[in-house]
């Protein structure tokens, strides 16, 4: 499938015109194109998308279907280029100048740290790269690069261009799936994995995707929260699922699935095994904590006295790592039983008695305010809150 920004950015802003005026003549007149040059651009971008956007007839040009849905994500790839440029003090309206080689050379760039990386990643040239980037900064009164010795790194106006051309070829290429055949079946989704997602919700709720979308390209990523939510607020990825925060930041929605209840989990054969420990027995081993202000931290610091906690030398995110330390030693941990179900299925680790029944972790999905899910990643979203039913339908008969 072609990149967004191989397409060019002046026809594809013509778009959303064409269907609001239903005329190329109109179109050509707002954009400041010619009309035989927007006809041919027009021509050559449907060839490239291999889609009819719009229907000829003697009364002008109608919108197909799957124009329609490509116009509305133009126009939200240039809302987030505006965003982006903006506050500036260079040209007037800076995003309607940008072109999708200049856009490419910046991310390249960026992306890769030094022109001499960004020449090997992306197959350009040096001074392609040097060309493209010095145009596009040049419609800026702030620099949005800094130099390194041979490296660059962003500044504050370059950092927000770089989000806001990241999420506008996000949008573009949601639009270009869009007008695909069997587009819900054949799109893309990346999803941010954190610990407790792992282990039983993603999985099933995957593969239930996989068989409705056999041809859908899924990705995911893993991670902790801090590690995911900046490529999510760049749109690299479309969807977080794990545990939520007590308090979503702003730009930010979380969506509740289920409740979690949280376990000491040990190894098999410790001490406390067939106890029902209180927290002062709980305080003579050491612990493995999650990462400070992570909901598991955050449980477990509610779980003792703030002048009373126990030793905790261990602080880890990775249950893999976690299930080693506690296979060959005495450390106690909070976790989830569907995280290491497999390890007390088979005798390994074991559950002890919990002495709080407030320990509880919040699971979810979070997403971007003004994400806007495709046709898949909708179905994606649907079959987790089926799964999050499930789960919390499945403690309820627990407590029962």
């Amino acid at each position: 499938m072609i990149a967004p920004y191989e397409l060019n950015l002046r026809h594809l802003r013509a778009v959303p015109l064409i269907a609001r005026h239903g005329s190329v003549v109109a179109a050509a007149g707002v954009a400041g194109i010619s009309q035989p040059a927007l006809t041919q651009g027009l021509a050559k971008l449907e060839r490239l998308l291999g889609a009819t956007l719009f229907e000829r007839n003697v009364d002008g040009m109608a919108v197909t279907a799957g124009g329609a849905a490509l116009a509305e994500r133009i126009e939200a790839a240039m809302v987030h280029l505006a965003r982006g440029a903006r506050p500036q003090r260079g040209m007037a309206r800076p995003e309607r100048l940008m072109t999708s080689t200049q856009l490419r050379g910046f991310l390249a760039l960026i992306d890769a740290g030094s022109f001499a990386a960004a020449e090997q990643a992306s197959g350009w040239s040096q001074p392609a790269i040097h060309r493209a980037v010095r145009e596009f900064e040049q419609l800026f009164a702030s620099p949005l690069l800094a130099r390194r010795g041979r490296g660059v790194t962003l500044t504050e106006a370059g950092a927000r261009m770089a989000r806001a051309a990241r999420l506008a070829a996000v949008e573009l290429a949601a639009g270009i799936e869009s007008v695909q055949p069997d587009a819900a079946a054949r799109g893309r989704l990346v999803i941010g994995a954190m610990p407790l997602a792992r282990a039983r919700l993603l999985p099933g709720v995957i593969a239930q995707l996989v068989r409705e979308a056999p041809h859908a390209r899924i990705e995911v990523i893993e991670g902790s929260w801090r590690e995911l939510v900046e490529p999510l607020r760049d749109g690299a990825i479309d969807v977080m699922v794990g545990a939520l925060r007590p308090q979503s930041p702003p730009d930010l929605e979380q969506m509740v699935l289920f409740d979690d209840r949280l376990v000491v989990v040990a190894r098999a054969g410790h001490p406390l095994e067939r106890s029902a420990p209180g927290v002062t027995e709980l305080s003579a081993y050491s612990w493995i904590v999650g990462a400070p202000r992570s909901p598991l931290r955050m449980q477990w610091e509610a779980l003792f006295p703030t002048d009373a906690r126990p030793a905790a030398p261990i602080t880890c995110g990775s249950v893999m790592t976690i299930r080693g330390v506690l296979l060959d030693s005495d450390c106690l941990t909070l976790l989830s039983p569907d995280q290491v179900s497999v390890e007390i299925a088979a005798g390994m680790l074991t559950t002890i008695a919990a002495p709080s029944d407030g320990m509880v972790r919040t699971i979810g999905a979070i997403t971007r305010n003004d994400w806007r899910p495709t046709a898949l990643q909708m179905r994606f979203l649907a079959l987790l809150r089926d799964a999050g039913a499930r789960a919390s339908a499945a403690t309820r008969e627990s407590q029962n």
